[in-house]
């Protein structure tokens, strides 16, 4: 089974981490026959993290027994800091491991000895849920920013209904005629009004 590609896209980047260098061999050799690009591999967790945080591959493959850093552990500070996906090989199939590493953000699992047609799988489900969970939290991250400038803005707004006599239309047309001016944000204008900076002069309500 090769990897599936998109025209024209670029092949799927990979760090392996495994201590034990045959198999860090079989994989680099099954991956790079199925297409994909293995740009850094290492043998133990704690380089894992190094090598994922320089070079920003797509999916990091982790061992999840490895000197300096377990794989779990690997997981969990990839995971934590969105840099890549994660798929654990494991020669365990434990139900409280596998709990473990989800709860450590990893998105598939390989039990040892795995087949080339099992691989293939795992790495692509595993990219394609990271890429949705980034999404999802690019998301919610982006409607709280909005929420926390609305409501700066509605806070300038009070202010120069209260102190400067604006009605509530005129407030709102002031903040956006003070951000096309100085061609900033509306939230940019809010702060200036809230710290003092920028204040209305007569007539400008």
């Amino acid at each position: 089974m090769s990897a599936p590609e998109e025209p024209g896209s670029e092949p799927i980047r990979i760090v392996i981490a495994e201590d034990e260098a045959i198999i860090r061999l079989d994989l680099r050799e099954i991956l790079e026959e199925e297409g994909y690009l293995v740009v850094g591999e290492c043998g133990r967790g704690d380089e894992a993290v190094e090598l994922v945080s320089t070079l920003r591959p797509d999916v990091a493959i982790l061992d999840v027994k490895m000197p300096g850093m377990d794989g779990i552990s690997a997981a969990q500070i990839l995971s934590e800091r969105r840099l890549c996906a994660v798929v654990l090989l494991t020669a365990f199939s434990q139900r409280d491991l596998i709990q473990s590493a989800s709860n450590a953000g990893v998105l598939a699992y390989l039990v040892k000895p795995f087949q080339a047609e099992d691989l293939v799988p795992a790495i692509e489900v595993a990219k394609r849920s990271f890429e949705k969970l980034n999404s999802l939290v690019d998301g919610s991250e982006a409607l709280k920013q909005q929420l926390e400038d609305r409501k700066r803005i509605d806070r300038a707004k009070a202010v120069l209904m209260n102190e400067f006599e604006f009605n509530e239309a005129g407030a709102f047309r002031y903040l956006q005629r003070q951000a096309m001016d100085h061609r900033v944000s509306s939230r940019e204008i809010a702060e200036r009004i809230l710290d003092g900076s920028l204040t209305p002069t007569l007539g400008q309500q």
